[in-house]
């Protein structure tokens, strides 16, 4: 029964009752008040007109931490796209993030409004780190500066070249002799992966190659190997989505001292290359940057981005670029060759009937389609950062029907793209036709971005793509890629080891001389 008497409800008495209070308003309130009142409602009206991309309730202060896998956040995501579509909101802690998934929202975002999504917002951690120095997390002028600089110095050391190339097929050759001193006992690749990968960095940066028992690049190399583990680690994760919260409530202690060593082992090197400093025979990078900055120093010209943070920073960003990604794809590579060795024969079979006995060159690439197929293939299914590095918007933006307001943190959520059901015939599978047409040829496929698109593409993308060529073609050349007595194919685990990014767990194979 209506709690109020019948009549109240007339629609005669209810406009008689709602112009005598309009009249009482109009009487009382001032026409400056009545305007303020009117921009208010005109404004909360178009707020909530404006459609933001759909998430799962956040609790208060954790967000929607308890809905996310710590250690697999990304599997976590791919789960809420489903329930939620392309572009979703999720909250990390009570930082808002708008999840990009699928080829044509990710690529449409970092490529279409590069100018909108180009920004980079780094974690709490690495913004501790690298206060907005180097290349990877800064922005502004700063990134610019630096990027720039960066690719044409590389380009004139030869990145791209063919000294570039031949600076590569030498460090195979040290590659090759450390995997025939085991003698095809079974081994773990990481290490000697991860040094000749390094090494070639370091021709371009330091202008020198190490030998792999020197005690200052062990040193710097088990660093980093450490810093890759500890930015991954769950109380970094933890730190990254309440920094004032867990700033005190998580052991940041080792993270921290890994940090610390990586950053003493570089300046170690740049140290001893200023005291040999020779500005009539620029080397490397570091000679390049001290170069420069004698030149402004000379001519009184104001740039506020040479600096000592930015030399160590940019550095340290080539080395992450350049190194770890690369030494774990090819780990990677090996250990599907090891997975699949079917797909082996027809690798070293291709091999020899184009290159035979003969060092491969990068000119081979155009022939060799099966074995170009197989190294993309690789790229794509190993899924090396499936999250990408979080962007943020520079502006206000309607994207794919939604509101995006200026400053929010982009996840481009790259596995989606690499995985995407409407662009892969078998996604999840180890399929090198991915990367081939009818007649066997090798063919690009546009979703294929596994280091990322758009203004924030990596930096050592080109070097990595002449790397990754040249080291799994030489390896193949001159081994059988086999598991350990004991161990069949099927034992083989594809499943990777959580962290910044995903390698392979840990595991040994045997390299057979051919």
């Amino acid at each position: 029964m209506c709690p109020f008497p019948s009549a109240l409800w007339n629609p005669a008495v209810i406009c008689f009752g709602v112009m005598g209070i309009m009249d009482v308003l109009l009487q009382s309130w001032s026409l400056v008040a009545l305007l303020t009142a009117l921009t208010v409602w005109l404004v909360y009206s178009f707020q909530n007109q404006r459609k933001e991309p759909p998430g799962p309730m956040p609790l208060p202060l954790i967000g929607n931490l308890l809905q996310l896998d710590v250690k697999a956040p990304y599997n976590s995501l791919m789960e809420l796209s489903k329930k939620y579509g392309e572009i979703f909101t999720v909250y990390l802690g009570t930082k808002k993030v708008v999840v990009l998934t699928g080829y044509k929202a990710v690529k449409e975002a970092l490529v279409t409004f590069d100018d909108v999504f180009g920004e980079r917002d780094p974690p709490a951690f690495m913004n501790d780190y690298s206060q907005g120095h180097g290349v990877i997390w800064a922005n502004g002028d700063s990134w610019k500066e630096m990027r720039r600089f960066s690719l044409s110095n590389l380009r004139d050391f030869g990145m791209g070249k063919k000294i570039c190339e031949d600076k590569i097929i030498e460090e195979s050759h040290h590659l090759i002799e450390v995997f025939n001193q085991f003698k095809g006992e079974a081994f773990d690749t990481t290490q000697p992966m991860n040094y000749t990968i390094s090494n070639v960095i370091s021709l371009f940066a330091f202008g020198r190659r190490f030998e792999y028992d020197e005690p200052e690049f062990v040193s710097m190399m088990e660093g980093s190997v450490r810093r890759i583990e500890h930015l991954g680690s769950p109380s970094v994760q933890r730190y990254n989505s309440l920094p004032r919260l867990f700033r005190w409530a998580v052991d940041l202690g080792p993270a921290q001292a890994a940090i610390r060593i990586n950053k003493e082992n570089l300046w170690a090197i740049i140290n001893r290359l200023k005291e040999m400093f020779d500005p009539q025979a620029c080397r490397s990078f570091v000679d390049a940057f001290l170069l420069q900055q004698q030149k402004l120093a000379k001519s009184g010209t104001t740039n506020r981005h040479f600096h000592s943070d930015n030399l160590l920073n940019t550095v340290s960003n080539l080395f992450a670029a350049g190194s770890e990604t690369t030494s774990t794809t090819l780990r990677w590579g090996l250990l599907f060759m090891t997975k699949y060795p079917k797909i082996q024969d027809q690798v070293q079979e291709e091999l020899r009937r184009v290159v035979g006995i003969r060092q491969v060159q990068l000119s081979d690439r155009k022939s060799l389609h099966f074995t170009n197929a197989v190294i993309h293939e690789v790229q794509r299914l190993a899924n090396l950062t499936p999250l990408a590095l979080p962007h943020k918007t520079t502006q206000d933006i309607s994207f794919h029907g939604y509101f995006i307001k200026k400053g929010t943190t982009v996840c481009p959520l790259l596995m989606s793209v690499l995985y995407d059901e409407t662009e892969w015939e078998r996604p999840r599978s180890f399929h090198p036709a991915h990367f081939l047409d009818a007649n066997g040829e090798f063919v690009k496929r546009d979703a294929f971005i596994p280091f990322s698109a758009g203004r924030r593409i990596c930096l050592g993308e080109g070097l990595a793509r002449m790397e990754l060529f040249i080291f799994f073609c030489t390896l193949l050349q001159h081994f059988r890629f086999t598991p350990p007595p004991g161990v069949s194919e099927d034992d083989l685990d594809l499943t990777p080891h959580p962290g910044f990014t995903l390698a392979p767990l840990p595991h040994k194979l045997c390299a057979v001389a051919l």
